[in-house]
């Protein structure tokens, strides 16, 4: 892999102050890459929650197409993104 890669995603995983991830965050990515990461974020939510893809993709005015790559990324038995989700709403939305 891309040692520039492991260098970033490395500098990430140092960063366990959420006010230092904040300002790394805002300093290396523009406003409308801020925005995407937190659409991509919320339509995993939506998918993890069990909402259909055209309801999210009508909520977020985004194509069907982007919708199916977090619903396979949720689908894989090994996903990340799903134990994350797991762990951090299954409590709060009784999922």
């Amino acid at each position: 892999m891309d040692t520039n890669y492991e260098d970033l995603i490395s500098i990430f995983a140092k960063t366990t102050d959420p006010e230092e991830m904040k300002k790394l965050f805002e300093e290396m990515l523009t406003p409308s890459e801020r925005k995407d990461l937190v659409l991509r974020w919320n339509l995993m939510k939506d998918l993890y929650r069990g909402l259909p893809q055209r309801e999210i993709a009508n909520s977020y005015g985004i194509s069907l197409c982007k919708i199916t790559r977090g619903s396979k990324i949720l689908k894989q038995k090994d996903s990340y993104c799903k134990r994350l989700l797991s762990d951090r709403y299954d409590d709060h939305l009784h999922i």
